[in-house]
């Protein structure tokens, strides 16, 4: 659907009315993201639901684009991508550097490690989405979405759609409202022994996790299976049977401690070891891509703009280098703050000088990791969470290297929050990279100019800084999160800040178990292994990094996303066989993003009940119910089952009417 560069003028493409459509839909779609984020570890791609709203609204107008359509969701999706920032900046909280989220310093190190991150990855384009065979399953499917939006499947497309997203989105944010009556379970555990130790079985109802399954896939699913055993029926018994089984009083407390305090750790060699052999494999094409972009450079200054084709046009690279070199400034300026008192104040031109070098190159380095993994596996299993570990423990080393490891309590803390601070504007990095590219890929199918994408990329970076610190701030009033001064007992998890930040500690400390790290290594490049040989049979993968979030994510947090990419699996082979398989697949994509959107949403909202009336269970109508988790359990199944029912229905039903 590429354009002519005679007619590209003409097209509506990055018009004010999709700006304003795109920050709405960026306020829903950030707010649902971030309380996922904090409660689950997970976020998911907002590119399909914004979409298919977009389109619903902007039917209303005749002269609406394909391409404007493409960048309503480009805004959106930066926005909600950006929202993982939240991986790494209520670490400062938890290590009692911040009580709370000043606003315009959030929305500083949110919006400049953004804009960074579309900055560093523009010139990857070439390189893995014009010039790659990644498959890009999310920004394929947003594609296909907007075609259907654009008549190329028909209306009738559209309009069941919509649908599917809003009973789906119903459905999920109804069981979630009903749950915190009491009557039914948000989760359902229990601790028992195993093999000379101990484990706990359990799983969070969660319609969200579901639908994060679906859109992940089996591969995916595989893999955090496959950590998750490791996890919880290897590692786990083997740590609590060190710790001394017979002594613990509390086997539920024991299990926990030591996944927290061991397996976690082991998790992050894995996730580290998985980042970087992915960065092995894509540097050959990272140079390819550059060396395109200064030929396309040198074309624009031959023949103009008009000379190259309008799928070819990205914002010329002697402004990416310009913007990039430029940001160091207010970066710079935001660490001197760190300078003002201890141990950075003994050395601040060398440490932030040092920290601005390694922004520079840590952030190439990520942004290239995290497009690859985007295209690679889909924005929804964001390899962010693995990049960030490595990022922490760099600079965390690196402070080590300048101050040493003999240093007072309060000056390991200003240590260890600096290391946060440098993580977060790099985490900008890695997100913003991350959707940059699922983005392009989208708009290459569809026609769009990369240049208005890559505008539209930072408008939602801009966007997403400043609704994301409100968000976060209404989420630590009325719950707090785990391990902070003054959590409730209601706090969210937020466990991949939880981990990053107890890796600086232990870092800058010297109590980290570099051994649990070794070994957590070992077992990433055992993954490695067995997903190159499965590779090579031309039929199945193991993608390494969902190992190690399989490993370091409870699991009640993953249990559902291999049955989610089990059910979704099993749909998607009977949509293989209906009349319109295609359009029978992506109805399922569409339901499977309500489930996720519904339950994050109602989150949000019962967050601000929960700030309002300072009541950690303001819905609940019983106190312990004894029969809360078989309901839940029935309740649950039966409702996943009847909206896959009712998809596979609307899809039979569209295709009778065709």
């Amino acid at each position: 659907m590429a354009t002519s560069p005679d007619t590209s003028d003409q097209l509506k493409e990055l018009t004010f009315r999709g700006i304003v459509i795109g920050a709405i839909l960026t306020l829903l779609f950030t707010a649902a993201n971030v309380y996922l984020g904090l409660k689950l570890g997970i976020t998911f791609a907002t590119s399909i639901p914004a979409a298919v709203i977009s389109m619903a609204v902007l039917k209303f107008f005749r002269d609406a684009t394909i391409q404007e359509n493409n960048i309503v969701q480009t805004i959106a999706s930066a926005a909600g991508t950006l929202s993982a920032i939240i991986f790494v900046l209520p670490g400062l909280i938890m290590v009692g550097w911040w009580t709370g989220f000043p606003f315009w310093l959030s929305v500083a190190v949110i919006g400049l490690g953004g804009v960074l991150g579309v900055m560093f990855s523009v010139p990857l384009r070439r390189a893995l989405v014009t010039g790659s065979d990644l498959p890009y399953p999310e920004g394929v499917a947003a594609a296909e979405v907007l075609k259907v939006g654009a008549g190329v499947g028909g209306a009738e497309e559209n309009r069941i759609g919509l649908r599917m997203i809003l009973w789906s989105s119903l459905v999920s944010a109804a069981y979630a409202l009903i749950a915190q009556t009491k009557y039914v379970a948000t989760e359902a555990a229990r601790a028992l022994p195993f093999g000379g130790g101990a484990t706990t079985v359990s799983t969070s109802l969660s319609m969200a996790l579901i639908g994060v399954g679906h859109l992940v896939g089996m591969a995916v699913g595989i893999a955090m299976l496959a950590g998750l055993i490791i996890s919880w029926f290897v590692l786990v018994p083997w740590q609590t049977g060190l710790a001394g089984l017979a002594s613990a009083a509390d086997l539920e407390t024991l299990v926990s401690t030591v996944f927290r305090a061991k397996v976690r750790f082991i998790g992050a060699g894995t996730i580290g070891v998985a980042a970087i052999w992915t960065l092995l494999k894509i540097i050959g094409p990272i140079i390819k891509g550059v060396t395109s972009a200064l030929a396309a450079s040198r074309a624009r200054a031959k023949g103009g703009q008009v000379s190259l084709a309008l799928t070819e046009r990205d914002i010329p690279i002697g402004i990416i280098g310009v913007t990039i070199l430029g940001s160091m400034i207010p970066i710079g300026l935001l660490l001197s703050a760190f300078a003002q008192s201890g141990p950075i104040a003994a050395a601040p031109m060398l440490t932030i000088g040092l920290s601005l070098l390694y922004i520079l190159v840590a952030g190439a380095i990520i942004a290239a990791i995290t497009g690859y993994m985007a295209g690679l596996i889909g924005a929804s299993n964001s390899p962010v969470s693995g990049v960030g570990i490595l990022t922490v423990l760099g600079i965390s080393l690196l402070l080590v290297a300048i101050f040493g490891r003999e240093l007072g309590v309060d000056a390991s803390q200003s240590l260890v929050a600096y290391a946060l601070f440098v993580t977060a504007i790099i985490f900008g990095v890695a997100t913003i990279a991350n959707d940059n590219l699922q983005d392009l890929k989208t708009g290459q199918l569809v026609g769009a100019t990369p240049w208005k994408q890559q505008v539209a990329l930072i408008i939602g970076v801009i966007f997403g800084s400043l609704v994301i610190p409100p968000i976060l701030t209404i989420l630590n009033d009325a719950f707090g999160f785990v391990g902070a001064p003054g959590a409730g007992p209601n706090a969210l998890a937020a466990p991949q800040a939880a981990l990053i930040s107890a890796i600086a500690q232990g870092v800058l400390g010297g109590s980290l178990d570099w051994n649990l790290i070794g070994l957590g290594a070992l077992i990433g490049v055992g993954a490695i292994i067995v997903d190159e040989v499965l590779r090579r049979s031309g039929k199945y993968s193991l993608p390494p990094l969902a190992v190690g979030m399989g490993i370091y994510l409870p699991m009640s947090l993953t249990l559902l996303i291999p049955v989610g990419a089990t059910i979704g699996y099993l749909y998607n082979k009977w949509a293989a066989r209906a009349p319109d398989p295609a359009f029978a697949e992506r109805l399922g994509v569409l339901m499977a993003t309500g489930l996720i959107v519904g339950e994050s949403l109602f989150g949000v909202a019962f967050a601000g009940i929960v700030g309002a009336t300072d009541n950690d269970s303001p819905l609940a109508l019983v106190k312990d119910f004894a029969w809360a988790v078989p309901l839940g359990l029935i309740a649950f199944a039966g409702a996943i089952a009847w909206l896959y029912l009712k998809t596979r229905a609307e899809a039979g039903a569209k295709t009778a009417t065709t």
